[in-house]
């Protein structure tokens, strides 16, 4: 089965859930209108389509705009060789959304890192606390409204309090000219 006829499948048993497939370079992908379906959504495409495999989920922050994120799931059927991806928006107000973890064991940390990087929160997962950073930091690191320039702490030995420097560091190359040994960081500075 290709993934233009799971699409089809999906939104046959989905309905107006579901859109119209779209394809884009080769890829199928399809949207889900209601947040709060995508564990039903994702049980179908697994037992009975055949998406055996969650590859990954993405989140996308459209600051600005309602709804603010949009989640997106990128399924593969080892079988078909297949792949789809399904989307959903989730609101700023609400930012929770069932977890997939009971249909696909690998949606735990793909689900704590949303969490922890744009704090969109999944109902029924048994162990959502932050992956990366650490708890009790209060911002989402990947939210289009955190500073590029990051945040000072005033929690002392746990992140750096002002910002790092990133030309010149020990482990940025020299760009252009000479060869990979002249480039390499620990040349310039062998002591360390």
């Amino acid at each position: 089965m290709t993934a233009l006829e799971s699409a089809n499948q999906l939104k046959a048993k989905f309905g107006d859930l579901v859109t119209e497939p779209t394809e884009f370079r080769g890829e199928i992908s399809l949207s889900l209108a209601d947040a709060e379906k995508i564990f039903e959504v994702a049980g179908f495409a697994k037992q009975t389509l055949g998406f055996d495999f969650l590859v990954d989920i993405t989140s996308v922050d459209n600051y600005g705009e309602d709804p603010r994120w949009t989640v997106v799931y990128h399924l593969r059927s080892m079988t078909a060789n297949t792949e789809l991806r399904i989307k959903t928006n989730v609101s700023e107000e609400k930012s929770e959304l069932p977890s997939v973890l009971p249909v696909w064991r690998s949606a735990n940390w793909h689900e704590r890192e949303i969490y922890d990087m744009m704090g969109i929160r999944f109902s029924g997962h048994p162990d959502l606390r932050r992956i990366l950073m650490w708890e009790g930091y209060p911002y989402y690191p990947l939210r289009k409204d955190f500073p590029l320039a990051g945040k000072p702490t005033d929690l002392p030995n746990v992140a750096f309090t002002k910002p790092a420097p990133l030309e010149g560091g020990p482990f940025v190359t020299v760009a252009g000219g000479g060869d990979s040994i002249g480039r390499e960081p620990r040349v310039r500075n062998p002591e360390e």
